[in-house]
């Protein structure tokens, strides 16, 4: 299957800084493809580049093997997108910033505008100023702003910042929706790693304007670390009993032996033939944000 986002060695330098090195990017029909990194790790600079707004000082974008430049205007047509903060008219309502969109974005359907308020659950604020809006639903009508022209690509810098809870669950289920039942390619770049993680089909990790790892979701798990928690009423005395255990900062017992992890039972009898019966034992795998630094601390010891 061809590329629906294609980013060919792409680099941007600002005087004498690399904000941006030789990022190689290939998103296919349907997927989600999630960008994490540190702030300043170059993720708003790419997608800068992907849809035009800079250029880059080395390298090239495409959108449906169409390079972005002022040449292929067109693409633009099923293009949405959300960088950084939602930008709209303070002084008109929601559904007037719409409408205005609408006829900038050449969309004919004036029904468009009430369809993607009922997506984003923002009807009961079509009649409220855009400057009275709370940050969430001010999220929520740049993303509206996105989806207006019914784009087939998707690119969306930190979607989800400002909304509450419940709102982060229904965007996420709307973009999988999209994604998983429509084929919307979709970009999306966010600091909540845990989010991150349950929406993308593809993650790419981003150092230093530097891409350091691309993962497959369904693989994920197996790059996660495991280990054995345990407690007991004598920690001191029950980790001297184990294999490749440690007492962690709160107090508790890290058992990292792989065999321990695959036998936590095993564990579990000998501690109670030595007269310490665990009061805790769970297996417990790290998530996204510790690989993602463990990722980054390896990164910079590889450096050095």
């Amino acid at each position: 299957m061809e590329s629906v986002i294609q980013l060919h060695r792409i680099s941007k330098v600002y005087r004498n800084v690399k904000a941006v090195d030789q990022v190689s990017l290939h998103i296919k029909k349907g997927e989600i493809y999630g960008f994490i990194g540190l702030n300043g790790a170059g993720k708003t600079t790419t997608i800068r580049m992907l849809l035009g707004m800079i250029r880059p000082t080395e390298g090239a974008c495409y959108i449906h093997q169409k390079k972005v430049s002022l040449r292929h205007y067109p693409i633009w047509r099923s293009v949405g997108y959300l960088v950084e903060t939602p930008h709209f008219y303070p002084e008109l309502t929601v559904e007037e910033n719409l409408h205005i969109y609408r006829r900038l974005r050449l969309i004919s359907d004036s029904g468009a505008v009430e369809k993607v308020m009922q997506q984003l659950n923002i009807m009961q604020y079509a009649d409220a100023k855009a400057k009275h809006l709370s940050l969430g639903n001010a999220q929520r009508l740049g993303i509206a702003k996105a989806l207006l022209p019914v784009p087939d690509v998707l690119i969306l810098d930190e979607p989800v910042n400002g909304l509450d809870p419940a709102g982060i669950v229904e965007v996420r289920e709307l973009l999988q929706e999209l994604a998983y039942h429509h084929g919307v390619t979709i970009l999306i770049s966010s600091h909540l790693l845990s989010e991150v993680a349950k929406i993308a089909t593809k993650i790419g990790v981003l150092d230093k304007g530097k891409l350091v790892q691309e993962i497959d979701s369904s693989s994920l798990h197996r790059l996660l670390q495991q280990r054995l928690v345990i407690d007991t009423r004598d920690n001191d005395r029950a980790v001297t009993n184990l294999v490749a255990a440690q007492i962690n900062e709160k107090g508790l017992i890290e058992v990292h032996d792989q065999q321990a992890i695959q036998s936590p039972d095993q564990i579990a009898r000998l501690l109670v033939d030595k007269g310490i019966p665990p009061t805790r034992l769970s297996v417990e795998a790290e998530d996204l944000e510790a690989y993602f630094l463990r990722i980054l601390r390896q990164e910079k010891e590889a450096i050095r």
